[in-house]
């Protein structure tokens, strides 16, 4: 049988890059070679792309390549001497977080090149990656969201009840996340999250656990993976953050599965998947939530290209409920390719 031939795009000009080329090196260790013929895209931090063995030590050497524009021609263009030679691909796998990666912009061009990905669409990508954009249409459908508000730098941002979080509206993995306790701390923790978007949003805090739920499937057709919770023994939860993240955080736990009533861990799952449906995403994501005091979800977040890291939370919720990372990896391109996870 003819292997798949798989493009693992990854790496990025997000300050994410990082991370996604971890979440690249653990895809790589649980990638069945046996059934697809990788070929592997590292993005610099400059943008540049390049064809290499892998998303080891030294990638970045490798052959300069990008997608071919011609959707009658569905592949890679590998540039070297002023000549070109075409890759055909059946299928991407974009493992990229962030900005340029997360936000509809690479999806944006895998549609023009007419070759299936893994994940999320345009529309979804870019709505769940603006966070104020998300609350306001989760909310339309009747899910419980923080109260907000969207300002710019030098904005008049009074009228909250303090503790609120301050971040960039549009970004990742805690970059630029604030917690404020009162008046006098907003325009510093509001120009801090202006480093990495001009909308920023307030949020008042929702008093309770945070939660999480991996997310997988098209549709009518959805599976939700272990419900994990955050157990924090102070401040807030800071995702990639640490400088040694793989040996744990320093002021957070992840319980998986997490340690709520059965009746409550439904409630996440099916909360979740009201999230995901609502916000029109496909093949994965993680929809990350409040369980208030009073037993209320309350919508947090979507990361429609979680990280898959060895410490990352989607993998360790799937993992969970019985879906190790090489039978995720099957699942996603097989969503891709035919619109089932078989």
């Amino acid at each position: 049988m003819n292997r798949i031939k798989a493009g693992i795009i990854f790496g990025g000009a997000s300050e994410e890059h990082p991370v996604s080329v971890k979440s690249a090196q653990e895809v790589a260790r649980h990638l069945d070679t046996g059934k697809y013929e990788p070929f592997w895209i590292g993005i610099t931090k400059d943008g540049a792309w390049k064809l290499c063995d892998g998303p080891d030590e030294g990638w970045e050497t490798g052959r300069t390549v990008v997608l071919s524009p011609d959707r009658s021609v569905p592949g890679l263009l590998v540039l070297e001497d002023g000549k070109y030679e075409t890759i055909g691909l059946d299928v991407v796998l974009p493992v990229l977080h962030g900005k340029f990666g997360e936000d509809g912009a690479m999806q944006g061009l895998l549609e023009l090149s007419g070759i299936p990905y893994a994940g999320c669409d345009v529309p979804s990508s870019a709505l769940c990656m603006d966070k104020s954009l998300a609350y306001v249409v989760a909310g339309n459908a009747g899910i419980a969201t923080p109260k907000f508000r969207t300002v710019l730098v030098g904005d008049d941002a009074g009228g909250f009840t303090y503790p609120v979080f301050v971040k960039p509206a549009r970004s990742g993995s805690s970059f630029g996340v604030s917690k404020v306790s009162g008046r006098e701390e907003l325009a510093a923790a509001i120009s801090t999250a202006a480093q990495y978007d001009a909308k920023v949003l307030i949020e008042e805090a929702v008093v309770g656990s945070e939660v999480g739920c991996a997310v997988l499937g098209n549709g009518g057709e959805l599976f939700a993976g272990e419900v994990d919770r955050i157990a924090l023994s102070h401040g807030f939860f800071r995702i990639h953050q640490e400088e040694q993240p793989e040996s744990g955080s320093e002021n957070s736990t992840p319980i998986v599965p997490a340690d709520v009533p059965a009746e409550t861990r439904a409630r996440v799952q099916q909360t979740a998947k009201a999230i995901y449906r609502a916000l029109g995403c496909k093949g994965l994501a993680r929809v990350d939530m409040f369980l208030s005091d009073d037993g209320t979800v309350v919508l947090n977040e979507v990361n429609t290209l979680p990280g898959l890291t060895s410490y990352s939370r989607y993998p360790r919720m799937m993992a969970a409920a019985g879906v190790p990372l090489s039978a995720l990896i099957d699942r996603l391109v097989s969503l891709a390719m035919t619109g089932t996870a078989r």
